[in-house]
């Protein structure tokens, strides 16, 4: 029982990102976490009317967010006092009254992105303090900022961050997190719906702009296009702008060159794989919000194994407190290490590995997967082909006829002249070893 509340203590916190204040206080808040019982978490409110709006507007985000939590599908059901069985003797527990007010429409903050809980060491030091400069001084420290690192290493939370703290201490301020793909839907749609003067009215008349995976609009003609003209009337008018990327403006290819430029007129800062004793402190920390006790030689262990992605710490960390509220042991090592493996791509089916292979190497070289596998000879495309078997080769155990059969059927000496070729192109290409390896870090961290 003490693991589910605190479980529900943790989900909690985490619904305060996606629901209004007012509307907490009104209706999650006063939710009492009875039990956890057949993959269903058990809630109790004061009254049926409230139990009907929690079903009605609340249960699918409450469910996802426990689900995400544990690792497994949680469904949720919410009783009233009169329906829990109370044993003979025992009174059931006061569930807090409120008035029934109207929900205001507060626009949703990142209670739990911010920079006291971000975790700061050598690896990410310069980006928080770049960051922290920009919340307390707006347009005026670095702008535009621009940060850049591999996939889960802490972006988005300083992003967040600064969001967070310019609702503080500039509460008038516009602000909009947008990330890049979001921009892109958001664009085509309005584009369709002829509603470009709206789109364009929001964008440029924020004080601050952060766009999260900027990476995400190069190769898209008509986003970089109002993205430039976005970027420059914000600018203009000493608006803040903050950008986040997984590679620095120079590496991120088929951005025309009228925005790297853009980008790069401010500061550019990067996070880079964090070091052992940064992943201790973050695992101590996440650990103390999941209200767990992890022995040293678990932190140590979850630490050495998990090397480059600081999600996959908090997925780990998830997976061992499910295992805990399922089983009510202590947290062990060969509890971790189940847990490391359901996290890593290490043993992940090839198919599987072999389907991020085609999604990255497409992604970063502006080639179709399904040119990739097809018969073109075009040098671009066989270019991509290339280095997706480079890569097949690098991260899996496979022969090469094997891998010349993910690639419809090719033959040894194709694969073999492939890998061959793009071997040597490495030695001697810092950029291409650069993109290489992003990618096939992306493929074992996603």
């Amino acid at each position: 029982m003490k693991a589910f509340k605190t479980l529900w203590t943790a989900a909690v916190e985490r619904l305060t990102s996606h629901i209004s204040e007012s509307a907490m206080d009104l209706w999650i808040r006063p939710i009492v976490p009875i039990a956890y019982e057949d993959d269903s978490a058990i809630l109790m409110v004061e009254s049926s009317f409230q139990r009907d709006i929690i079903m009605s507007k609340y249960k699918d985000l409450i469910s996802h967010e426990l689900s995400d939590m544990v690792g497994f599908e949680m469904t949720i059901k919410v009783i009233i006092p009169e329906e829990r069985p109370v044993p003979y003797g025992t009174k059931p527990p006061e569930v807090p009254k409120r008035d029934i007010e109207l929900e205001s429409m507060v626009e949703p903050i990142y209670p739990e992105y911010t920079f006291d809980t971000f975790v700061v060491g050598d690896s990410n030091k310069h980006a928080h303090a770049a960051c922290y400069a920009v919340a307390k001084n707006p347009s005026k420290a670095y702008n535009p900022l621009f940060l850049y690192g591999n996939t889960g290493l802490g972006k988005t939370h300083l992003l967040k961050a600064i969001r967070n703290e310019i609702a503080v201490s500039y509460p008038n301020y516009k602000t909009i997190y947008i990330t890049g793909e979001e921009f892109t839907n958001e664009l085509i749609e309005n584009i369709k719906n002829k509603t470009m003067p709206e789109f364009k009215n929001k964008y440029r008349s924020v004080d601050v702009l952060f766009v999260d995976d900027i990476q995400f609009i190069a190769n898209k003609d008509s986003t970089q296009e109002e993205f430039f003209h976005t970027f420059n009337a914000l600018y203009e008018a000493n608006k803040q702008i903050v950008l986040a990327s997984d590679r620095p403006p120079r590496d991120i290819q088929l951005l025309e060159n009228r925005l790297r430029s853009r980008f790069e007129m401010g500061i550019i800062t990067d996070i880079y794989l964090p070091e052992y004793e940064l992943k201790v402190a973050i695992i101590k920390q996440k650990a103390k919000t999941y209200g767990m006790e992890l022995p040293d030689d678990v932190v140590d262990f979850v630490a050495m194994k998990i090397k480059n992605n600081i999600r996959q710490l908090e997925g780990v960390l998830k997976k061992i407190m499910a295992f805990q509220l399922i089983s009510n042991l202590p947290p062990s090592i060969a509890i971790a290490s189940s847990a490391v493996r359901d996290i890593t791509s290490e043993n992940e089916p090839i198919p599987v590995i072999f389907d991020k292979v085609l999604k990255e190497v497409s992604h970063e070289f502006g080639v179709s997967e399904e040119d990739i596998l097809s018969k073109k000879r075009v040098e671009n495309v066989t270019f991509a082909r290339q280095i997706a078997m480079h890569i097949m080769r690098e991260i899996t155990d496979l022969s090469l006829p094997e891998i010349g059969q993910h690639f419809n059927g090719r033959d040894h000496s194709t694969v073999h002249h492939s890998i061959r070729k793009i071997e040597t192109k490495l030695k001697t290409n810092n950029s291409l070893k650069n993109r290489v390896e992003t990618i096939i870090k992306n493929v074992q961290e996603r």
